[in-house]
């Protein structure tokens, strides 16, 4: 009988994609764990139109550092993309989980940035820009 070379193949196979399963089970759990109170997501949700902009100014300001305008790329593409970390037919994750990369990218690139790119780029209102703040831990 001749081996067609595949019967070394599925095992690999079927490790790569149980290891795929357990990092992204890993991921639900890192989410989970850092998602933001209630509050928070509350903020977020209130700022949106306004947070968008923000980012997107901040993806353009030349005088950040690349990594701060490589993050805020790859976020807003991530939230254009269809396609989510977390599913949606996932109770309470799949629908928060955008909420939760934007709170964790704000608060990556208001720390790479500081506190004064934010406020340069903000054109909300006062209040908003202290909601930011909080969002941000800053």
């Amino acid at each position: 009988m001749a081996d067609s070379g595949w019967s070394f193949a599925w095992p690999v196979l079927v490790g790569i994609a149980g290891g795929l399963l357990l990092l992204w089970l890993a991921l639900l759990v890192a989410l989970w764990a850092a998602r933001p109170d209630e509050v928070r997501l509350r903020q977020a949700r209130r700022l949106l139109p306004d947070l968008l902009g923000l980012l997107w100014r901040l993806a353009g300001d030349r005088s950040l550092s690349r990594a701060v305008r490589v993050r805020l790329g790859l976020l807003l593409i991530y939230l254009a993309s269809p396609i989510d970390l977390v599913p949606d037919f996932i109770p309470v994750l799949g629908y928060v989980d955008d909420a939760i990369v934007v709170v964790l990218a704000l608060r990556s690139v208001a720390r790479a940035a500081g506190p004064k790119a934010l406020e340069r780029h903000w054109a909300g209102s006062p209040e908003g820009l202290v909601a930011l703040r909080h969002l941000a831990g800053i």
